[in-house]
């Protein structure tokens, strides 16, 4: 099967493209990381007008529905652009909320989310103690087995590999709900999550290829540049060829969830995997043909070359998504 976008669809890539190239991203994951949150609640303001959230919440909450395909389009072009802020728990929390059904308490913050003025993340216990900056939201919500809070106070910032993701962990608040609706609840979430993950790791391996092959192209050796050497120009199409693979089965699970496929589950934990190794060889291999100039902080490149290992192993690291595959 070929899973193409439609020109709407593709439209709206290039919307979002053009939008997060005109502004300075670069900048404003380096002030999110120093705990600046300015310059990226910025972008956030603008994706939300650009309608990006508001794909993750129903019409009856100020949404336009959800529309996981779309949702893909657009997690994309973020990872593209590595823009910082707990995106994919924003729209996991969405989900959740969504499951739970409207007349829950936690629904009001739906028109929230999808106006982007809410800024949510969210923690599954079972997947991790942490919330993902959870000190620039405006809610956090833990799921701890079948009881939903919301966190109190989100605790101090852990270290991470990525700048620009920053891990707390968040203090027991307030219950929400109890019971099977909740852990059925998180578990469709959970999916909504990994499915976002991988986007955005398509979208950061798309980066890093793109970013490399002009590298390569100006770094001479022996007077030539270095993109015309055989073992080069293999490591970049062994690169290509990972991340080519990796996109339909992306799309291919968002048209899974979409249908409420019973099968959509595996078909997201093998995106998942497919599309988190795809970026992390597109991280090695930048770092390996950039040279020592891969390792400084102070190239934009570091950005997505740090990005690309958390995002491999958040919501399903490539063990537990290949044990779900088998499983299925």
């Amino acid at each position: 099967m070929r899973f193409l976008l439609d020109a709407e669809q593709r439209e709206f890539a290039r919307t979002l493209d053009a939008l997060l190239t005109a502004g300075d991203i670069p900048a404003a994951v380096r002030s999110w990381s120093a705990g600046d949150h300015g310059p990226g609640r910025a972008v956030w303001a603008r994706l939300a007008e650009a309608g990006v959230f508001a794909l993750a919440v129903p019409e009856q909450h100020g949404g336009f529905g959800v529309m996981p395909l779309e949702l893909t389009v657009a997690f994309t072009e973020l990872g593209r652009h590595a823009v910082p802020g707990p995106l994919v728990e924003t729209v996991a929390a969405a989900a959740l909320l969504d499951r739970l059904g409207d007349d829950h308490q936690a629904a009001a913050r739906l028109p929230g989310i999808a106006s982007g003025k809410t800024v949510a993340s969210l923690c599954l216990t079972a997947l991790g103690p942490y919330a993902l900056d959870a000190d620039a939201a405006d809610a956090v919500f833990v799921v701890d087995g079948d009881t939903l809070r919301a966190a109190g106070e989100p605790g101090p910032v852990q270290p991470s590999a990525d700048p620009g993701r920053r891990l707390s962990r968040p203090s027991a608040g307030t219950v929400l709900a109890q019971g099977p609706s909740v852990a059925a609840a998180a578990a469709y979430a959970a999916d909504v999550a990994a499915l976002a993950t991988a986007a955005q790791a398509l979208g950061v391996g798309r980066a890093l290829l793109a970013r490399t092959v002009e590298y390569v192209k100006q770094r001479t050796q022996f007077g030539v540049a270095i993109g015309s050497f055989q073992a080069v120009k293999h490591r970049l199409a062994d690169t290509l060829v990972a991340l080519e693979f990796a996109e339909p089965l992306v799309h291919g699970a968002a048209l899974a969830l979409a249908a409420d496929d019973e099968d959509a589950g595996r078909d997201i934990a093998a995106a998942k995997v497919t599309a988190g190794e795809a970026a992390h060889l597109a991280a090695r291999t930048a770092l390996q043909l950039h040279g020592a100039i891969g390792y400084t902080d102070e190239l934009d490149l570091s950005l997505w070359i740090r990005k690309a290992r958390p995002l491999r192993d958040a919501w399903g690291t490539p063990a537990a998504c290949r044990a779900r595959v088998l499983a299925a």
